[in-house]
């Protein structure tokens, strides 16, 4: 209970202090502004930098100034980027889109956080200095010993002499972000016409006093200034629509304050700038504006003391009063239609906020789009009537409905071809067809195309006459891949030896395959039966499907005999016994021949011995004698070994 009547009374001296400093801005009405910052608008931040003289402050890039510095951004402490006790703050005082505020961490000393000149000012006028501020620190910060700002607001008549001077006092925390509204107003001596305001800072920085400010003003300060269409209470906006024939009379009431008021009636058309209305300077304006045109018109009575109405710094004016007239909707609708029989069409008629539709065996309906199925009964005239959010109703938009009859296409039965055959499609019911893919066809653009595709392949088409179609039909050429035997590669073997046989077959629908000859195969039935021939022996693999016919292909086996090493050969050119040949060696290409002189230098080497030795080293012959040789037919088996003799 004592923490709760603790809170209250500092949220009661919290209020106290709000009101002291609300009470000492202007409480009539408002002139237009003099000086006004607002800081600009911009999508990225941070926003540029004050000009030259305007601050003490240093500027800074960092969202999250430093002491002594301040920054311009359109929102502060997204996501606690900066301090957890700061407020977040989406957007400016006034809600402007990416409005930019001024983002100030104050100076351990008091410094100048705005100074700018007022100029063209008039005499005995009351004007009103005044900013819209905010503490960054949250109700968190109370128990932080935060520093809270402490604002003075002077205004200086270019001597320096001092005319009015406030101080904000401290500017308290608050549960959430919150702009508000501190300044003062002072009236100008008879002999002034310039003056210097600034807002100047008192609170220690360091720990604390942080602050945003935004939309700081100077301008006149007057009577409370009153108007209204007919009376004073029929003050909001006025929406009519164009066309129509606008006769209001602006009343007006004018506070005490002037000892000789002067008033004159402005307008503000689409906002193109408030101008003197010429001779409108009694307290009532008739507006006429017969078949008004679309736009936003603004009026509002501007009151100054005497000669002051002349003079745009020193004049007051009330709230404006909003005329606007909009314009009745623009509809669009799509061009009258040719439709077949069944078809459905989608009127969407664009440019209101809501329609009625009227047509063929149609009652008024606020239906939009509107969905119809092509008939007889449905086939006219329709009418759609729109209307805008505001109320404006357009003139009726119409278009037409035509229906012809459906035509009735038909199609050939799905069918399947062999892989480089033909068949011929069929179509009917129309006038005109497309066949689509084009590829395969003889011809895309008739009735019964030849049709060769190189793979399954769905064709539709679409038939028609001179207004309908059809484009639902579609036969589908089922593709069958011809029967492919592949028997393997060739074969050299030495008498004794197996190899297995590579055979593979592909293609749709196979129903059987078979090698023939079967002898000397492990196993006939299979793709890759071990062969044992002594002999040379071609074998055959074919491949049978049942749509596409037969498919063969053949390997040969070549059969050596044993390895025989001659040991003499004579490489003198004569064109006899030139090559050391060893017979069947050519089988064994993983096989390693090396030759050596009798002191064991190597001479000669060749894998698999693709080319017998000639008798050369290097591309010299060797001299006659004898050599030794190793060959290694890496199966496993030892080496053979022994001489070899080169006679010349």
């Amino acid at each position: 209970m004592k923490s709760r009547i603790i809170k209250l009374i500092l949220l009661i001296v919290l209020f106290a202090l709000t009101q002291e400093s609300k009470a000492q801005t202007c409480s009539g009405s408002l002139g237009d502004p003099v000086i006004y910052q607002t800081f600009g608008s911009g999508a990225t931040n941070p926003g540029p930098q004050l000009p030259p003289g305007v601050t003490t402050m240093q500027y800074t890039t960092d969202a999250c100034p430093n002491d002594g510095f301040y920054t311009i951004e359109n929102a502060v402490n997204i996501n606690q980027a900066c301090h957890s006790d700061w407020h977040i703050v989406t957007g400016d005082h006034t809600g402007n889109p990416n409005g930019y505020m001024m983002v100030i961490n104050a100076n351990v000393q008091p410094s100048v956080f705005f100074t700018q000149t007022a100029n063209g000012l008039c005499p005995n006028t009351t004007y009103e200095f005044s900013s819209y501020i905010m503490n960054l620190g949250t109700l968190a910060s109370l128990a932080s010993n935060y520093s809270k700002p402490d604002i003075t607001f002077t205004i200086q008549s270019s001597d320096g002499t001092v005319l009015k001077t406030i101080q904000t006092g401290k500017i308290l925390p608050t549960a959430d972000p919150t702009w508000t509204k501190y300044g003062t107003y002072f009236t100008t001596p008879a002999n002034v016409a310039d003056v210097i305001v600034t807002m100047t800072n008192n609170a220690p920085g360091g720990n604390g006093n942080d602050l945003i400010l935004d939309d700081i003003a100077f301008r006149a300060c007057g009577p409370i200034v009153q108007t209204g269409f007919g009376s004073l209470a029929a003050n909001g906006d006025q929406n009519i629509c164009e066309g129509t024939n606008i006769n209001y009379t602006l009343t007006s009431s004018i506070g005490a304050g002037y000892v000789s008021p002067s008033l004159q009636w402005q307008s503000n058309i689409n906002n193109a700038g408030w101008t003197n209305i010429a001779g409108q300077t009694a307290a009532n304006y008739s507006v006429n504006l017969p078949n008004a045109n679309p736009g936003t018109y603004q009026y509002r009575l501007s009151v100054g003391e005497g000669t002051n109405i002349n003079a745009p710094s020193c004049f007051v004016s009330s709230s404006p009063l909003t005329i606007r007239v909009n314009p009745k909707p623009v509809v669009s609708l799509p061009a009258s239609q040719t439709l077949c029989y069944g078809d459905v069409l989608t009127l969407t008629a664009t440019g209101g906020a809501s329609y009625k539709w009227s047509g063929p065996g149609l009652v008024f309906t606020s239906q939009n789009p509107l969905v119809i199925t092509a008939s007889n009964q449905t086939a006219g005239t329709y009418t759609v009537i729109a209307t805008s959010d505001k109320g404006c109703v357009a003139a009726p938009v119409q278009t037409i409905l035509i229906v012809e009859p459906k035509i009735l296409a038909t199609i050939s039965s799905n069918t399947a071809i062999c892989a480089g055959s033909t068949t011929q499609l069929h179509a009917s019911g129309g006038l005109f067809y497309q066949w689509t893919p084009s590829a395969g066809l003889d011809h895309d653009n008739i009735p019964n195309p030849i049709a060769s595709p190189a793979q399954t392949t769905t064709y539709s088409v679409k038939i028609s006459n001179d207004a309908c179609f059809d484009n639902s039909k579609s036969v589908i050429v089922t593709v069958y891949n011809n029967p492919l035997a592949k028997a393997g590669p060739d074969k050299i073997l030495v008498a004794g030896q197996s190899t297995k046989l590579d055979g593979t077959i592909s293609g749709d629908n196979i129903t059987s395959f078979s090698w023939s000859p079967t002898t000397y195969l492990s196993d006939p039935n299979s793709l890759t039966p071990v062969a044992t021939p002594p002999h040379d022996i071609t074998y055959t693999l074919s491949a049978q499907s049942q749509n596409c016919g037969l498919s063969t292909s053949s390997v040969n086996i070549r059969v050596y005999q044993k390895i025989t090493i001659p040991n003499t050969f004579t490489p003198n050119g004569d064109g006899i016994n030139d090559y050391w040949t060893i017979d069947a060696l050519v089988s064994y290409p993983q096989s390693l021949t090396t030759i050596y002189t009798r002191d064991g230098q190597q001479i000669f080497k060749s894998i698999g011995y693709p080319k017998p030795w000639d008798g050369t080293c290097n591309g010299k012959q060797v001299p006659p004698g004898t050599y030794y040789y190793v060959i290694d037919l890496k199966n496993g088996q030892p080496p053979f070994s022994g001489w070899v003799l080169v006679k010349r």
